[in-house]
């Protein structure tokens, strides 16, 4: 294939809605897919087809309960919100939650499930969420602005896996910024990963503190990276047990990387599962675009950087999760097919995921479908 020039490149990201910021981070595109994503079919070779077509959905956390998947999506909405680097213009104001019994079966739509005005601490913006089972019950992990715009991780609460579920009063004491993801080991203990830049507020927080003053975006780019978070939860699912502890991410080299590596720094979207007794940590590049994924025997990590999961999708933002069903493994994932490459308006997909004898993940690209 021909290369692309700059310029084209740029174009299309322009045509994406990408921020000028990310212009100058295209290193995680290749010419391949920068073509796809200029092309005058963005969607042409799509490898699945949304999955809920009746609403615009992002963000899908994924689970077994009761023998069937539960999807626990974002819920977007068109709010008429410019858009920005803040991520003003993803204003959703409520969750629905799905399941299936089958990957290809008929998508159940349970309604709403928790909505911001029921939130007693509520301000704005419930953005992706996700969802843990323990002790009977399920408890709903979602990030919401309070009322100084300041985002925290609140818990809800239901007898059932589709909800309603019921806001605790206030968010959980030392939780910040977004994306939170649950995950229980086999030994019963249960952890939170949580953390996003940019819009997400990572890069204002230090030592336990918000600073409103604090880095717009990721900072310096020659020193380590910004770090997700993990807290172990106490039983009662609605507490940590501990502070938040920093993720490291290490190269192939075992040095951690660096800020300035768009291509392998962690930027939001953090997934943990576990394989043959390793665990995978998963992320969002963000401005880059990619899923990627680092392995570790430990749930605290460090992560060990192996490779990448999903190639870029038709929109800015990528997030997906990772489940075990019926003795295959699926990637859900999400791109802006509905709304023909509206980067606010999203919809959810879901794709086999495979790997190889030595246990890495083999790549999808979500456009190579002939």
């Amino acid at each position: 294939m021909k290369e692309i020039s700059y310029l084209l490149f740029a174009t299309a990201l322009i045509f994406t809605c990408c921020e000028s910021k990310a212009l100058n981070r295209t290193a995680g595109l290749n010419p391949v897919d920068s073509a796809k994503i200029s092309g005058p079919d963005l969607f042409k070779g799509a490898i699945s087809e949304p999955l809920i077509p009746g609403i615009f959905t992002a963000d899908p956390s994924v689970h077994v309960f009761e023998g069937k998947l539960f999807i626990y999506p974002s819920h977007d909405i068109d709010a008429g919100t410019t858009e920005n680097d803040n991520g003003d213009h993803f204003a959703m104001k409520d969750y629905h939650v799905f399941s299936m019994d089958e990957v290809g079966g008929v998508v159940k739509d349970h309604g709403i499930a928790l909505d911001v005005q029921d939130i007693p601490w509520a301000g704005r913006q419930l953005w992706a969420p996700d969802v843990a089972f323990r002790n009977g019950k399920y408890y709903l992990y979602f990030p919401l602005k309070d009322k100084n715009d300041i985002f925290r991780i609140g818990v809800a609460i239901s007898d059932k896996p589709q909800g309603p579920f019921k806001a605790q009063p206030e968010p959980i004491k030392g939780s910040f910024s977004i994306d939170p993801a649950a995950f229980t080991d086999n030994d019963g203990s249960s952890y939170l990963y949580f953390g996003g830049i940019w819009g997400g507020q990572l890069q204002q927080w230090e030592n336990g503190e918000f600073n409103a003053k604090g880095s717009k975006f990721e900072g310096p780019q020659d020193q380590p990276a910004l770090a997700p978070k993990i807290a172990k939860l106490k039983p009662n699912m609605l507490q940590f047990a501990e502070v938040p502890k920093d993720i490291i991410i290490l190269d192939e080299n075992g040095k951690i990387i660096q800020g300035g590596d768009h291509d392998k720094r962690f930027f939001e979207a953090a997934w943990v599962h576990k394989y043959k007794d390793k665990y995978y940590f998963s992320y969002s590049t963000g401005d880059t675009h990619l899923i990627c994924y680092a392995t570790g025997s430990s749930p605290y990590g460090p992560f060990t950087y192996q490779g990448i999961i999903l190639n870029p999708v038709v929109g800015w933002t990528t997030h997906h999760s990772i489940v075990e069903f019926k003795e295959k493994w699926y990637l859900f994932y999400h791109d802006t097919q509905l709304s023909n490459g509206k980067t606010h308006l999203r919809n959810v997909k879901v794709t086999e995921l495979k790997y190889d004898n030595e246990g890495k993940i083999i790549t999808i690209d979500p456009y190579s479908s002939k």
